[in-house]
């Protein structure tokens, strides 16, 4: 929601500056004011004065240029203003905004100065609203009120330099997306003046009967219903006008800016039909017909299901109750009749229906939050005052409709417990002027009566202790809480995923977060959502690695070059039941392709005391031929198709991974005797895995054989086409004498043979 400082002042006194209360609302009220904008015309060197109302004297057409004019301009300096304007859409007498010569203005890059046009002299600008930022129209100037004196400030008629909250409220705090209700928080925490607009009602003209019928009281608990005739549909005055802008609403008409405004005003939605085009000139309320459809202002013909609630005329439906009108019934140019609706309708059916059709609206977005019923009379009161007065129209008819308004909630509260959930004392007169300001009424025995914009969310004493402390936070203290008890401790599982966090940022890694929802997955199975909030997060991933692959990808966008990253995190897999199968897993992408990814992973499996054992494999987001696999998932090298560079990835289950992890770590004695270590190196075919030659060189020399790790793999003319070389370190040791280099020998003969006999290795010199 945006919110136009000069509009929130008049309803509340406050001398804090903007920064300083939206900082406060961000603390103690609102989910987050995302950013204070400063918009309109810069407040430099007085540049504000250099804008002032002018009072048009004259008006030529120029001797020269058929589209423009030349006006005779008074601003308060006596002498009249030449200033050469190419709008039409006003005459001598008119009120208008000037810019005068070193203005600077939005939309040019220099200060005004004064120049020939065509061989006439202008000595400043008569202002469009898009030329102070203050609207998108530039068709023609804006035209004032007539009442204003020439040479008056500009900033004091319009907010042409404007400071814009731009807020955020938590979901139960519907009453602050209205200006009275942010109006009554920023004057309860800053014990300023609260100043709730009071319109005149207007008097009934010519009374008629309104026929109003309410089928579905439970969808719709209050229906005001009044009619207007008479009425001038026309563009609104420029105040009006430059306040929906700078709270990003769009204006249409007066009529339609009259209910957007009091929306804004009261975060009581309205909506205004032509009384006209109703049959009957009459509203009922129901549930929508089966196969029954509505063509929606935007333009969208929606089929409608029987739980939507709907505004008819009886006849025909004519507007989605809370989200939308139809185009049948719209306020247009040949409006003379109108009926507004200022109603109050059940929050849970319309977010219901807003969902179902993907229809979200300003409306829609305060109703399913729960909007206080005793507001409708406000708006309708409001919003009348200022059809009358902007259109002039005669007001002829006035309906309620209700069951029964609710009563205010009563929760009994004590001021000790606040003390205690708090961690310090608070007076109870302090707690009283609190929830007093907040619109709370307290009795002497401390029952407190909720206000009814409150009666959804404050209905236990703990929520009307948060009401009193969220206003003396920056009172509590920095203190660490009393730690009397010790109990639990991390599982084996929670201590293994910490040991691998830490060796993998000591690898050189940096930890990613990814989302757990994505756009797509490989497995063709993945458990897609039934109504996704976005395409980007439709499906469950099965795997980590495309969120790693868009992270890489997204650093290397920002310039960095040297990218590794981990993530430990669950995926999900369908499991045939209505809940997937959540297991957790560690992935990696490695800069520098799968020797170093490899190396990685021996340090990781190294810190678990496991062996690092793996098989030729393939992977479909690996390269062909650099693909392997262990007991607990897969490493290779990222095709290039998905990150541009060379890369190594991996991805492991950790229950599998953590399932081989020994319970208690026995140590050998590997110092008393030394160990005879010699290397060996054979030539096999190139399809022989390396790892089946490790694993037969064990088997051959037993446990005598304490190590056997392959240090060099070559290809090349020297062991001819299709062929490889592989040379293997090896260390023989035994535990109770130092072996001779004839029973060394020995054993390196046994192995040698093996692999002979095995894979047809040939030994190298």
């Amino acid at each position: 929601m945006r919110v136009p400082m000069s509009w929130l002042r008049e309803y509340v006194t406050v001398d804090a500056p903007a920064e300083e209360i939206a900082r406060r609302l961000a603390i103690c009220a609102l989910d987050e004011v995302e950013r204070v904008r400063e918009v309109g015309v810069l407040d430099v060197d007085d540049n504000l004065g250099r804008f002032l109302v002018g009072k048009v004297l004259a008006v030529e057409r120029h001797p020269s240029a058929d589209r423009l004019r030349v006006c005779q301009v008074d601003v308060g300096e006596g002498d009249a203003r030449q200033i050469v304007c190419g709008a039409w859409n006003f005459e001598a007498g008119a009120t208008v905004a000037v810019a005068l010569p070193g203005a600077l203005l939005p939309v040019l890059e220099a200060p005004l100065d004064e120049r020939e046009l065509r061989g006439q002299r202008s000595r400043g600008m008569i202002l469009a609203e898009d030329e102070v930022g203050l609207g998108e129209d530039h068709a023609g100037i804006m035209v004032l009120p007539d009442s204003l004196e020439p040479g008056t400030p500009l900033d004091q008629v319009l907010p042409i330099r404007e400071e814009v909250l731009d807020v955020t409220p938590t979901p139960n705090r519907v009453d602050l997306l209205s200006m009275v209700g942010l109006a009554r928080e920023v004057a309860a925490l800053f014990d300023g003046e609260l100043h709730v607009p009071e319109a005149d009602d207007p008097e009934l003209v010519d009374a008629e009967p309104v026929d109003v019928t309410v089928e579905d009281f439970e969808g719709c608990p209050r229906y005001v219903g009044r009619v207007f005739r008479d009425v001038a549909i026309g563009p609104s005055p420029q105040w009006l006008r430059s306040r929906l802008y700078l709270a990003e609403l769009r204006s249409i008409s007066n009529v339609v800016d009259v209910t957007n405004y009091v929306m804004h005003v009261w975060g009581n939605p309205l909506h205004a039909f032509d009384l006209t085009r109703l049959s009957g000139g009459r509203i009922v309320v129901r549930r929508a017909r089966p196969g029954e459809e509505l063509r929606t202002l935007d333009g969208t013909l929606r089929r409608l299901h029987p739980d939507d609630l709907m505004i008819t005329d009886g006849d025909r439906s004519v507007a989605l109750a809370g989200i939308m009108g139809g185009e049948e019934s719209e306020v247009s140019d040949e409006t003379g009749e109108v009926l507004l609706e200022a109603a109050n309708f059940e929050p849970v059916g319309i977010f219901k229906s807003s969902e179902r059709l993907g229809l979200r609206t300003a409306g829609s977005n305060r109703w399913e939050k729960g909007v206080d019923p005793y507001l409708a009379e406000q708006a309708a009161v409001h919003a009348s005052r200022m059809i009358v007065d902007l259109a002039g129209a005669r007001m002829t008819g006035h309906v309620d409709v209700h069951s029964g308004l609710p009563e205010r909630p009563v929760v009994r509260h004590r001021p000790e417990r606040t003390d205690h959930v708090v961690g310090f004392p608070i007076d109870p007169g302090e707690q009283c002027s609190i929830l007093e300001g907040f619109g709370f009424e307290v009795a002497p025995n401390w029952d407190v009566s909720v206000p009814t914009w409150r009666a959804r969310d404050v209905t236990r004493e703990i929520d009307v202790i948060e009401e009193v402390v969220r206003t003396v936070l920056d009172r509590v203290p920095f203190t660490m809480p009393l730690r009397r008890h010790v109990k639990g401790h991390l599982t084996k599982e929670q201590r293994l995923r910490r040991l691998v966090e830490d060796v993998l940022v000591g690898a050189g890694l940096s930890e990613a977060y990814t989302w757990s929802l994505a756009p797509s997955d490989p497995h063709r199975d993945a458990i897609r959502l039934p109504d996704p909030m976005t395409a980007d997060q439709a499906v469950l991933r099965t795997t980590l690695l495309p969120g790693l692959v868009e992270a890489v990808r997204t650093g290397l966008d920002a310039g960095f070059d040297d990218v590794s990253l981990f993530e430990i995190a669950r995926i999900y897999l369908p499991s045939g039941e209505p809940l997937p199968d959540e297991r957790w897993r560690v992935g990696a992408i490695v800069h520098d392709g799968y020797d170093v990814m490899k190396g990685v992973l021996e340090t990781l499996y190294a810190a678990l005391h496991l062996e690092l054992r793996v098989r030729r494999s393939s992977h479909p987001s690996l390269h062909p031929g650099k693909a392997a696999e262990t007991d607990a998932g897969w490493l290779g090298e990222l095709h290039p198709t998905l990150l541009e560079g060379v890369w190594g990835a991996f991805e492991l289950d950790l229950e599998t991974l953590f399932s081989q992890v020994p319970e208690r770590i026995v140590y050998e004695d590997v110092i008393t005797y030394p160990a005879a270590r010699q290397d060996i190196a054979v030539a096999v075919d190139e399809d022989v895995e390396v790892g089946a030659l490790v694993d037969a060189a064990r088997e051959a020399a037993g446990p005598i054989l304490r190590e056997a790790r392959v240090f060099d793999v070559y290809r090349g003319e020297q062991v001819g086409a299709g062929k490889k070389s592989v040379a293997i370190h090896l260390a023989f040791q035994s535990s109770e004498r130092t072996l001779t280099d004839e029973e060394a020998a020995e054993l390196r003969g046994k192995i040698v043979a093996a692999l002979a006999e095995r894979f047809g290795a040939e030994p190298r010199a």
